[in-house]
C-alpha cells in the first residue's frame, strides 16, 4: 500500500485530526512522525514549561498509536531535510499536516509545501486548531478586525462546527524508519525536576484533555459566567494547555457544551474560545505584535529602566502584594495561572512598575504550559494598553481591590502564600495594614503614587 506521512506538531491527538483523516480517506497508510526543530521557530522557540508538557504529551500520543497497531517515530533536525529523507525512504506519495499560525512557522511551512510539491509529492495542510481560519473573518471593507466584539459578532453568524471524528480503532503498521529517536532523546523533560508539582494538576495527552472537558462540562460550566473570575474556586475549564498542544479541538469542546443545559454559561465560555480565535486573527494579520506595540503611539512611552531586583521580586512572587505573589507562585508551581490573576500581575508590572510588557511576555512564555504566541501577545498588549482592543490605557488594576472582589476570603492567597494564611481574611489582601508576618516582604512599590505616575506618563503620549 502507498504511504502518507502524518507530520504531527501542535496537534497531538488522534480524534478530530484532519491530517490523519485525509490519509485514511485516501486509502493511504499513515506514517506518523514528529520532528523536533525548535530553532525554526525564530525568537519564540518553546519555553521550558512547554517542553516539559510536550515530553509527556508525545509519550501519550505514542502510547495511543501503539495501542492501535501504529507507532510514532521521532526525529531531530531540519524539518524539510527530514521530511524529504523519510519520503524517499518510504516512497510516500503525500505529506499531510495541520496548520500552525506563528509567523515563523507559517513562512517555513509555505517553503516546505512548495518544495515537496516541486518534487512531485502531494503536500496538504489542514485546519486542525481553530473554528475559523485567521483570514476567513474580515470587515465589510475586507480589512482585518482590530476590536473583538464586532469580530465575534461576525464570526458567530458563520458558525459551522465541523463534524467530530473519533480516534481510529486500528491503524496499519507503518515501516520502521532509519534515524528515528526515542522521545527521551529530545531532552524535553527537565533534568532538575522543577516541574514535579505540575503533574498533580495536569494530565498531558488526549485522554487528559477529554477528561478535563468532561469535568468542566459536568462540574463548572453551570455557574461559569459568575465564577470564572474567582481564582479561589475551580470555576474555569483548565483546557488551555490541551488546546495549545492540540490534544483536543475547539469544535469538540463546543459540540460537547451544546449538549449541556447551562445555556447562558455555555455562551460565556464560547466567547472565551472567541478570544482565542481573535488572538490568532491578530497574529496572522499583524505578525509584528509579539515584539512590537500594536499601537505605535506607545513607541514613545517612557518605560522605566529595568531594575533587576524589581523584576526578580515579581518573577519570584516576592512583591509584598499578596494577590500578585499568589499568582506568580501558582505559575511557578503549576505552570499555569488563573486568567483574572494574569491581568492583575501584568498590570502591576506594566503600570505600577512601568516595565515594558515584553519582560512579562517573555517570563510567561518560559513558565506557562499553555504558552501560545497568539494569546500571550494579545494578553500582554491588552493589559499594557498597547494592543488591539486594549484595556483603556488609563486602566490600572488595583490589586487590593481586585483581591477583595475576586478572592473575598483570601483563600487563593492563603493557598499560594502560606505565610499569610494565619492572618484574618481582611489582612490577607493588604497585610501592611496590620502587622505583616515575619519574612513576608513589604510592598516593592507604592500602589497609589505609582498609579499616578503611570497615568501621568500615559497622558503625555495621548495628549
Amino acid at each position: 500500500m502507498t504511504h502518507a506521512l502524518i507530520w504531527f506538531r501542535n496537534d497531538l491527538r488522534l480524534a478530530d485530526n484532519p491530517a490523519l483523516q485525509a490519509a485514511l480517506r485516501g486509502g493511504l497508510v499513515p506514517v506518523p512522525v514528529y520532528i523536533h526543530a525548535p530553532e525554526e521557530e525564530g525568537d519564540w522557540a518553546p519555553g521550558a514549561a512547554s517542553d516539559a508538557w510536550r515530553h509527556r504529551s508525545l509519550h501519550a500520543l505514542a502510547a495511543d498509536l501503539q495501542a492501535r497497531g501504529s507507532r510514532l517515530q521521532v526525529f531531530r533536525g531540519p524539518s524539510i531535510d527530514t521530511l524529504q529523507t523519510i519520503q524517499a525512504c518510504t516512497g510516500a506519495q503525500a505529506v499531510f499536516w495541520n496548520r500552525r499560525y506563528e509567523p515563523a512557522i507559517e513562512a517555513r511551512d509555505t517553503l516546505i509545501k512548495r518544495n515537496l510539491q516541486q518534487h512531485g509529492v502531494q503536500a496538504q495542510s489542514h485546519n486542525g486548531a481553530l473554528l475559523f481560519e485567521p483570514w476567513q473573518i474580515e470587515t465589510k471593507n475586507g480589512d482585518p478586525y482590530r476590536v473583538f466584539t464586532p469580530f465575534w459578532r461576525n464570526a458567530s453568524t458563520r458558525w459551522r462546527l465541523p463534524t467530530c471524528t473519533d480516534a481510529p480503532a486500528h491503524l496499519p503498521a507503518p515501516p520502521l524508519l532509519p534515524g528515528a529517536l526515542g522521545i527521551d532523546a529530545l531532552k524535553l523533560s527537565p533534568r532538575l525536576r522543577w516541574d514535579s508539582g505540575f503533574w498533580s494538576c495536569w494530565t498531558p495527552g488526549e485522554r487528559g484533555a477529554h477528561a478535563a472537558l468532561a469535568r468542566f462540562s459536568a462540574q463548572a460550566l453551570d455557574g461559569y459566567q459568575q465564577q470564572r473570575d474567582r481564582p479561589d474556586i475551580p470555576g474555569t475549564s483548565h483546557l488551555s494547555p490541551h488546546l495549545h498542544f492540540g490534544e483536543i479541538t475547539p469544535w469538540r469542546i463546543a459540540r460537547t457544551l451544546e449538549n449541556n443545559p447551562a445555556c447562558n454559561d455555555r455562551d460565556a465560555y464560547l466567547r472565551e474560545l472567541g478570544w482565542r480565535e481573535f488572538a490568532h486573527h491578530l497574529l496572522h494579520h499583524f505578525p509584528h505584535t509579539p515584539e512590537a506595540n500594536f499601537n505605535p503611539r506607545f513607541d514613545d512611552f517612557p518605560w522605566a529602566a529595568p531594575e533587576s531586583s524589581l523584576l526578580t521580586a515579581w518573577q519570584q512572587g516576592r512583591t509584598g502584594i499578596p494577590i500578585v505573589d499568589a499568582g506568580m507562585r501558582e505559575l511557578w508551581q503549576t505552570g499555569w495561572m488563573h486568567n483574572r490573576v494574569r491581568m492583575i500581575v501584568a498590570s502591576l508590572l506594566t503600570k505600577n512598575l512601568r516595565l515594558h510588557w515584553q519582560h512579562g511576555a517573555r517570563w510567561f512564555w518560559d513558565t506557562l504550559v499553555d504558552a501560545s504566541l497568539a494569546n500571550n501577545s494579545l494578553g500582554w498588549q491588552w493589559v499594557a494598553g498597547t494592543g488591539a482592543d486594549a484595556a483603556p490605557y488609563y486602566r490600572v488594576f488595583n490589586p487590593v481591590l481586585q483581591a477583595q472582589k475576586f478572592d473575598p476570603q483570601g483563600d487563593y492567597i492563603a493557598r499560594w502564600v502560606p505565610e499569610l494564611a494565619p492572618l484574618a481574611p481582611t489582612l490577607r489582601h493588604a497585610p501592611w495594614s496590620g502587622l505583616p508576618p515575619h519574612g513576608y516582604p513589604a510592598p516593592i512599590v507604592d500602589l497609589a503614587s505609582s498609579r499616578q505616575a503611570a497615568l501621568a506618563a500615559l497622558e503625555r503620549i495621548h495628549s
